[in-house]
């Protein structure tokens, strides 16, 4: 039965409302993670930045809350009780060549600003999902593909407009509301409602990378070639390990997933000894344009039911290595180690400093019923108690789990003061993030 504070929602804002018990309403508050469970009032996708701002003076008015999902990914399930704000239509992109800049909307994604900088020779700091909102990949900080070249997404944003907790539209940059965009870099979205930001775009001309397949019996010598490679790499050169263990019981594999920011020859005598390991069964790494950037990990675009953990690296020895083959990957679908360094251990503007770790471990599982999660979740601690002080204890906003917080991600007195700032921009609360900052 429809809320009775809710059913003046539709006068408020000109964009769709669904309430519960209407056609659409459980598919549209649904997250990409369908094992997280969204118990909503209401769903709103906002018409445009004026809507936006309509409907935060409405939630105000009514002392309900708002959680903002762009496209759904990251949802954590903090936004039981809140009204749920999508930001799709809000896809206005415009690209400046000359300036190298881009002014992106709050619903575009990732697939999107790679298809409109390409042409120009231009890129932004994608992750690998084409499907992940850039305001919300860019709000957890962002630490995808050409990362250890040019740092966080975050890093690289000029300015962000916003919608405040009073309704009222404002910009966040380093001269105007500067505590307020040091929040947002890579703070997550728990302060306020992020419609669009301008970020800063870099030339490259060249992409060489994809993924390349070996039977699981391999494991052992790419794991190794890895290590190699990764100890010398340039900052141009981003390389995953994965082992994968895929549904419907075929043989689990190892794979090796690459992204170089230059020409292709200089790309394959930096992976030569990769290229000395015989069994290949599938893949290849070839010279790619980068309209074609999400083809390197084909990540899936539809949604799905999983349980995720990620922790950062102190070592990545023969010792690590050791307890990350000990095992049979499955109950989990990956067990994935990324290289970082490079451009993340410098000084960056927002909470999040640098980054010390240049490893990071990336466990994922298919969680279709409660007990295949449960039995994900155990795996993954198994995993991680096993790596023992390998773990840091450390982690990056956009990898959290069910049991973290973004202070996880920050030093405690940048988390302090985060807490301060969410007092003063949002002191009633308003706001939801999907990871806030607990106490």
């Amino acid at each position: 039965m429809t809320e009775p504070s809710l059913l003046s929602l539709r006068d408020a804002v000109r964009g769709e409302v669904l309430l519960p018990g209407e056609e659409g309403f459980d598919a549209a508050r649904k997250p990409y993670n369908l094992a997280v469970v969204q118990d909503v009032r209401a769903v709103v996708t906002a018409a445009d930045a004026d809507d936006v701002a309509a409907l935060v003076r409405y939630a105000n008015q009514a002392g309900v809350p708002i959680a903002v999902q762009p496209t759904g990914h990251g949802a954590s399930g903090t936004a039981a009780g809140a009204i749920l704000l999508r930001t799709g239509r809000l896809d206005e992109l415009s690209v400046d060549p000359e300036a190298r800049t881009a002014r992106i909307g709050a619903g575009v994604t990732s697939g999107a600003v790679n298809a409109a900088t390409a042409p120009h020779g231009l890129i932004g700091k994608p992750g690998s999902s084409p499907t992940v909102s850039v305001a919300g990949y860019t709000l957890g900080g962002g630490a995808g593909f050409f990362a250890r070249k040019y740092g966080m997404s975050s890093d690289h944003v000029i300015e962000f407009e916003v919608v405040d907790a009073t309704g009222e539209p404002r910009k966040a940059n380093a001269e105007e509301n500067p505590d307020l965009f040091h929040a947002l870099a890579g703070g997550g979205g728990d302060f306020a409602i992020v419609t669009a930001l301008t970020v800063r775009l870099h030339e490259e001309r060249e992409l060489f990378g994809g993924t390349t397949f070996w039977p699981d019996s391999r494991a052992d010598e790419v794991f190794a070639a890895f290590r190699d490679v990764t100890a010398s790499a340039p900052q141009e050169l981003s390389v995953w390990v994965s082992r994968a263990q895929f549904p419907g019981g075929a043989p689990a594999v190892v794979a090796v997933t690459v992204a170089y920011l230059g020409p292709e020859t200089d790309g394959r005598v930096l992976l030569k000894p990769f290229e000395a390991i015989d069994g290949v069964l599938n893949g290849a790494w070839k010279a790619l344009p980068f309209e074609e950037l999400a083809t390197i990990t084909n990540d899936p675009v539809d949604p799905g039911p999983s349980v995720s953990r990620a922790e950062l690296l102190g070592r990545f020895d023969a010792g690590t290595i050791a307890v990350l083959l000990a095992e049979p990957v499955a109950p989990l679908l990956a067990l994935q180690v990324r290289h970082l360094g490079g451009a993340l251990t410098g000084a960056r503007p927002g909470p999040r400093g640098p980054v010390a770790e240049e490893y990071l471990v990336y466990l994922l599982g298919l969680a279709p019923t409660k007990e295949a999660g449960a039995a994900v979740a155990a795996k993954q601690a198994e995993v991680v108690a096993a790596l023992g002080d390998a773990v840091t204890g450390g982690k990056l906003a956009t990898f959290l789990g069910a049991t973290d917080t973004l202070a996880d991600t920050m030093a405690a007195d940048e988390a302090e003061r985060l807490r301060g700032l969410k007092k003063k921009w949002d002191p009633q609360g308003r706001f939801v993030a999907n990871f806030p900052l607990g106490e």
